[in-house]
């Protein structure tokens, strides 16, 4: 089913949307959206959406098993506290990808802005996972809780995976982590751009390749840091459990 949204308000074009849903559609194609938010909020049936333009603040928003193309840019908040389902956006997203996320995946094959994957948490079974394809702003991984949150520096051009010009990430790496895993392809030294760093492990491992199959498939060959946080002691009030990854 196509919906043309050229000119229309979010609420009617989400009314659309489920509307398109409870008749039985599984696969919705969006023309002309141009800055509609809140597209895909709360569905959890198994659909597929596809995006023809950039849709506005808050795409997925407590997505709870679909899955979500966009061919373009996005703004701030996609996957908003999402809980189950996929996400790829083929270009650029803005800040605060991921707020709260607690399962499912995100794709950006571009470049992300600020705070991606504030206060991403684990949630029982479930595990978030987030992977830029370019670069980061600061504060990557915020209060990250749980989940895994990858940025790759790479940047497509021609049709070629090429090494992005950009530092990885901004600063602030990594403020208030105390569970999950971030995980950064580059050789650089990250030390002056870490939060906090007594609270922080960080392990470089060198030369790691192979052949990386994610909605944007490239070769991988090159260095990675990893940054987890620092264990809690026996005393420390954080509890033990199994939302670490």
């Amino acid at each position: 089913m196509k919906i043309d949204a050229k000119g229309m308000h979010y609420k009617e074009l989400n009314k659309m949307i489920a509307k398109a849903i409870e008749e039985g559609e599984k696969t919705i194609d969006l023309i002309n959206v141009n800055g509609q938010r809140y597209i895909a909020r709360s569905i959890r049936e198994k659909v597929q959406i596809n995006i023809d333009g950039v849709p506005g603040n808050d795409l997925a928003i407590f997505l709870n098993g679909a899955t979500i193309f966009t061919n373009s840019n996005a703004q701030d908040g996609v996957a908003n506290t999402m809980n189950e389902g996929k996400v790829v956006i083929r270009g650029d997203a803005s800040d605060i990808l991921g707020y709260g996320m607690r399962g499912g995946k995100l794709f950006i094959r571009g470049n992300a802005g600020y705070r991606v994957g504030i206060h991403m948490k684990a949630f029982k079974e479930k595990k978030p996972v987030i992977i830029v394809g370019g670069t980061a702003a600061d504060f990557f991984g915020e209060y990250m809780a749980g989940g895994l949150i990858i940025a790759l520096g790479l940047k497509f051009e021609n049709g070629k995976v090429i090494e992005h010009c950009r530092s990885i990430c901004g600063n602030e790496l990594g403020t208030g982590i105390h569970r999950g895993k971030i995980v950064l392809r580059t050789d650089e030294n990250l030390e002056h751009k870490l939060a906090r760093r007594k609270f922080l492990n960080v392990v470089g491992l060198e030369h790691r390749h192979g052949f990386v199959s994610l909605p944007f498939p490239f070769y991988l060959d090159t260095n990675l840091t990893i940054v987890t946080p620092v264990p809690p002691s026996p005393s420390s009030p954080l509890r033990k459990d199994s939302t670490s990854v």
